[in-house]
């Protein structure tokens, strides 16, 4: 059986917010995931239109396409193509799950919520030509035991991060306005591998790097426990997400720093009470976000934070607090939101029946658009905010101001390579991802982190007035 599997591009993919690096850092590990079901026998070919050309004028007798909601009108156009030609076409995916009477017009079968337990189910009425329509995960959820990863499909050298991993599903939290909340919410929502299984598949992967990309890496505070303290001594070094709690509380944030943690995404959203209330981010409340940051920065740790806009009780301040912040705070990368109601959250349904959903064009549902009605801002305002703070945060000024806050030579060296290299180049990266480069970039980037730290060790000294006129005058 040939079969095909798509991850399709943004619809606006040549809109002037798409972002080369943005969407070239991790494979589609999720039908990675789904192709181990298949029999060896079995031909598959996985394309994901982010990083190559979509080759749509093949035959195949099974077309598999991952839907989140701005790929969506893209993702229905090739189910629309395949299936004219006579060829059997499975949608699935986050915006699938949401929006199930939508999918199913363009689709001959739907995946609603994960698939691992599903697939072997369809799979088997696929060649006993009896499928269903709707394939639901409810019950009987795991990623226990499951078959290796098909990591043979993935296409390594064009991606930055091709050593991604998902040891989880879900989240232990639920907060309103998150997208993937509604996926796992029929059925167990938080679930996850043993710490064998993880080990092993990182014994597969090559290279140093690693990035997990679970919403939250340490959900499962005994499995993390488990997980970093088998990684110790494997010269591994590692990215994830967490919450601000989980970094607060206990010891394990030094356990994860100790077993190759270097960088961390935060969920920091608002510094209101009353808006962590509205978006039931209840694990938020009565934290010190500035004590968490002292702490992961005391620990070498890099810090990605995430902030949302367009909460109703945000005032025209908002912008100007929320990036001046991250700058005094030293947040290595700042990545803002407009609040965004994703069909299938709570979010969604209040402000539906609220009736301030002023667009279903699902395009503009990509979090710098405002869709609903607001209150307190704007549309204009909110949508000038969102544009003004990352051009205020990633100026050379601040960049520098920032980076000259840590205490030493090696993290404010990081901490500028880092930053600037995020936005300030990204003509450069653009070049590097079109002509297949990226994989060579991580050693430079080793190396030139392994040179700050030496000269750090040499230049204890070294005052920070000192370095900063160096900088300024390069």
């Amino acid at each position: 059986m040939k079969v095909k599997m798509i991850l399709p591009s943004l619809t606006e993919a040549k809109s002037p917010f798409f972002r080369p690096i943005k969407y070239s850092l991790f494979p589609p590990l999720g039908l990675a995931t789904l192709a181990a079901f298949f029999d060896a026998d079995d031909e598959i070919d996985l394309q994901d239109q982010h990083v190559e050309n979509l080759n749509l004028n093949d035959s195949p007798d099974l077309v598999m396409i991952q839907v989140y909601i701005t790929n969506a009108k893209r993702a229905y156009s090739i189910a629309n193509h395949y299936r004219s030609k006579g060829v059997f076409v499975v949608l699935g995916g986050l915006h699938v799950t949401a929006l199930p009477d939508e999918a199913e017009k363009y689709a001959d079968t739907i995946f609603i919520g994960p698939a691992e337990q599903t697939l072997p189910v369809f799979l088997k009425d696929y060649k006993n030509k009896c499928t269903k329509k709707r394939y639901v995960s409810a019950h009987g959820r795991t990623i226990q035991d499951l078959p290796p990863v098909r990591r043979d499909l993935i296409k390594r050298n064009k991606y930055l991060v091709p050593n991604s991993l998902v040891i989880s599903r879900g989240c232990p939290h639920h907060c309103d306005f998150c997208y993937k909340d509604s996926f796992y919410k029929n059925g167990i929502s938080f679930y996850t591998q043993r710490v064998d299984e993880i080990l092993q598949e990182i014994s597969r992967l090559k290279g140093r790097h690693l990035y997990f990309l679970d919403d939250h890496l340490f959900g499962n505070p005994k499995l993390a426990r488990e997980l970093f303290e088998g990684m110790k001594g494997l010269n591994r070094v590692f990215q994830g997400a967490a919450t601000v709690k989980s970094v607060l509380e206990g010891n394990l944030i030094e356990k994860a720093a100790q077993a190759g943690l270097r960088s961390i995404f935060l969920g920091f959203e608002t510094f209101s009470p009353e808006n962590l209330k509205q978006s039931s981010k209840f694990q938020n409340l009565k934290l010190n976000y500035e004590f968490a940051v002292k702490r992961l920065h005391s620990l070498g740790i890099m810090i990605n934070g995430s902030f949302v806009f367009g909460f109703d009780n945000d005032d025209s301040d908002v912008f100007k607090r929320t990036v001046d912040w991250g700058i005094e705070n030293s947040i290595t990368t700042a990545t803002y939101h407009i609040l965004t109601p994703y069909p299938g959250t709570s979010l969604y349904e209040s402000m539906m029946n609220a009736g301030r959903i002023i667009t279903k064009n699902w395009d503009f549902y990509d979090t710098r658009h405002v869709v609903y009605k607001t209150k307190g801002l704007t549309a204009e305002q909110l949508e000038d905010g969102y544009n003004q703070s990352y051009s205020d945060f990633y100026k050379w000024n601040s960049i520098i101001k920032s980076s000259f806050s840590h205490d030493t030579f090696k993290h404010m060296m990081k901490h500028l390579l880092y930053t600037a290299g995020w936005k300030k180049f990204e003509p450069l990266w653009k070049l590097i991802i079109n002509t297949g480069g990226l994989q060579k970039m991580l050693p430079v980037l080793e190396m030139l982190l392994c040179e700050v730290k030496h000269k750090s060790e040499k230049n204890t000294a070294v005052e920070k007035s000192d370095l900063l006129l160096n900088l300024t005058d390069v």
